[in-house]
């Protein structure tokens, strides 16, 4: 029901004539009669079917839904051609060595060229794979070395077929990627912009073309900074940019703001608003004033930072020295005291910090706020430590309750006090450039993320489908062979019997270990044996979509968001000189004169084929 119904509020908001237009919408509406379909024929089977096609139809909605995933299909569509160009050239090399391995190895009365032939060449899709899984290096050397040991020039076959594979065509289609995706950042940018200046023309001609109604003047002149109130008091806008526009209405005069005017009154929307801390609490007493000045001290932290280095050195040095104690034979209660030592002082710096900054204050920076929730988590499982297994004493033991005990859970989330030194980087300009570009990359990897967690949950699917139970460990069937008697680095010897296909999760664990490509030949070959030579396609496929064309597009715009950044930093310094203190730079304000401003013709000339703008003209 909630399909349809969002269809036919789509196809009456925008109109039947922009509907058929749009290809989204035309696939939208496909897909939601597939689904339908599918639906219909589940129950009519009482939902014993064998594969529900609407499962791998379930990921079109969310991308439908998100612009810049379709922004980043289209990207990756623009990409195809050339990636296509080099995948050929990549079929070729990989054929042509192929051939020459199967009449370099033909086998003999040599041992050791008979086990080359047998084991990688044995016949030619065999060959195929094993030069294929050579071209991500995940079997060298173990593919060269039967050939190897019979005479050393075998090498040059396969260090040929490394150096031209490898390292020049897949470093050739990485370059390729990256030279497509250069401009996605700012092209992304430059969309923004013009989107922004044309909503914002286009509210200034509604304003303007309303007040003429009125008055006996002509369309167009100016907007009356009162309309603007009017419509600031009734959308919903973040109040710190809501009230620096007001500010800036106010302290005009009852004149009317030309187009240029109205637009420079949301160019505060390119300036983040820094909230104002609160003001600190007012002591009388002349001590409590000094240590309010102390305790609020950015040495302080300092202080703190160092407790924290001295907590993780001490769980790191009886690491170390417990590395060869059996379990049984260890002592905690030197550690076990030091851990209450500081667990302690963590509390107590907490408070004396809500004494010397206040509560609002405190709260106010999410540092603290992070480290008085790990403070509490700390407390909580230091105590429940003590109630369980009393204070530490010599020959003091936590005995295993489960997974993990109390006192192991509270050395773990100990560790999290690392995180205490993140908050140096700031100070450090290299170190915050590599850091706000992590930042960066993480806000424009939502798109592409969500594309890989889409192909993920397409091809964890079709590997359900595909090859649920065929993977069988040893302890459920007598089919498997036991693994003494299985070849050395097979996937029966190697025990990987929880990679498989028999759940959603094991699937994408599964996808994932074939992602990484590190010993991705004992999955083709496990299941080539259990499965079939077929199940060879849809793994060579996933390592194309996920290995080849995904982890090159996360290497481009790595490159693309730090070089821009390393470009940018000096401009970056000089506008946050000119901000004012209550601001801080937008990633549109720091790329604003690289940009092109859209000129007034664009502007009007979009506005006036705009199907959904109805002005007079």
């Amino acid at each position: 029901m909630v399909g349809p119904f969002g269809t036919s509020r789509k196809s009456y908001l925008v109109g039947w004539a922009q509907f058929r237009k749009n290809p989204w919408l035309l696939a939208y509406l496909v897909v939601l009669l597939a689904s339908l379909v599918d639906w219909i024929v589940s129950l009519s089977l009482i939902c014993q079917e064998p594969v529900r096609v609407r499962r791998l139809l379930r990921p079109f909605f969310l991308m439908q839904n998100s612009s810049m995933m379709k922004k980043a299909l289209k990207c990756i569509r623009w990409s195809l051609p050339e990636m296509a160009s080099v995948g050929l050239l990549l079929a070729v090399h990989l054929c042509l060595f192929t051939m020459l391995g199967m009449l370099l190895f033909p086998g003999g009365k040599d041992d050791r060229q008979d086990r080359e032939r047998l084991t990688y060449f044995r016949h030619l899709p065999e060959a195929l794979t094993s030069l294929l899984v050579l071209l991500t290096t995940a079997n060298n050397p173990d593919v060269m070395i039967p050939a190897y040991s019979k005479n050393r020039l075998y090498a040059i076959f396969f260090i040929a077929f490394t150096l031209i594979g490898s390292l020049f065509l897949m470093n050739l289609l990485t370059a390729i990627i990256y030279n497509q995706f250069r401009g996605y950042l700012m092209k992304s940018l430059q969309t923004s912009l013009l989107r922004r200046r044309l909503g914002t023309r286009a509210a200034y001609k509604v304003l303007s073309s309303v007040a003429a109604e009125g008055e006996a003047r002509p369309e167009g002149v100016g907007v009356k900074p009162q309309d603007v109130l009017q419509v600031l008091q009734r959308v919903q806008l973040d109040s710190g940019h809501k009230q620096a526009i007001t500010e800036k209405l106010h302290s005009r005069s009852g004149d009317l703001l030309s187009a240029d005017e109205f637009q420079k009154l949301f160019d505060e929307f390119d300036k983040r608003v820094i909230k104002e801390h609160p003001p600190r609490p007012e002591y009388r007493s002349p001590f409590l004033q000094s240590a309010q000045f102390l305790f609020g001290h950015h040495y302080f932290d300092y202080l703190g930072n160092l407790m924290a280095l001295g907590n993780l050195v001490t769980i790191c040095v009886f690491l170390v020295l417990d590395a060869d104690v059996l379990p049984e034979d260890r002592d905690d209660s030197v550690l076990g005291i030091l851990n209450c030592v500081f667990i302690l002082y963590y509390l107590l710096e907490m408070l004396l910090k809500v004494f010397a900054l206040g509560l609002q204050g405190y709260l106010v920076s999410s540092s603290n706020v992070c480290d008085g929730l790990l403070a509490i988590v700390l407390l909580v499982l230091e105590i429940s430590t003590l109630a369980v297994y009393c204070f530490p004493h010599p020959g003091w033991k936590p005995e295993m309750r489960g997974l993990l005990s109390l006192w192991d859970m509270t050395r773990l989330v100990n560790m999290l006090i690392a995180f205490r030194f993140l908050r140096v980087i700031p100070s450090m300009e290299l170190m915050a450039v590599v850091a706000s570009t992590i930042l960066d990359l993480i806000k424009n990897m939502r798109a592409f993320g969500g594309i890989l967690a889409v192909v993920y949950y397409i091809f964890a699917v079709i590997g359900i489908i595909l090859f649920r139970g065929v993977i069988v460990a040893p302890g459920n069937s007598s089919l498997a062979p036991d693994n003494g008697s299985a070849p050395c680095g097979s996937f029966e010897q190697l025990e990987y019997w929880t990679n498989n296909f028999d759940d959603f999760a094991a699937a994408l664990v599964t996808l994932w270990d074939v992602m990484v490509v590190n010993n991705w030949q004992v999955f083709l070959d496990a299941f080539r044996r259990y499965a079939g030579p077929w199940s060879k396609i849809y793994f060579v496929l996933w390592w194309l979509v996920s290995s080849v064309i995904w982890v090159n597009l996360f290497l481009a715009l790595i490159l693309e968001n730090f070089l821009h950044k390393w470009d940018r930093r000096s401009h970056l310094q000089s506008l946050t000189g000119d901000l004012e203190a209550t601001s801080e730079v937008t990633v549109e304000l720091l790329f604003r004169d690289v940009l092109e401003e859209p000129t007034e013709e664009e502007l009007i000339e979009k506005l006036s084929h705009h199907p959904h703008l109805q002005l007079c003209r």
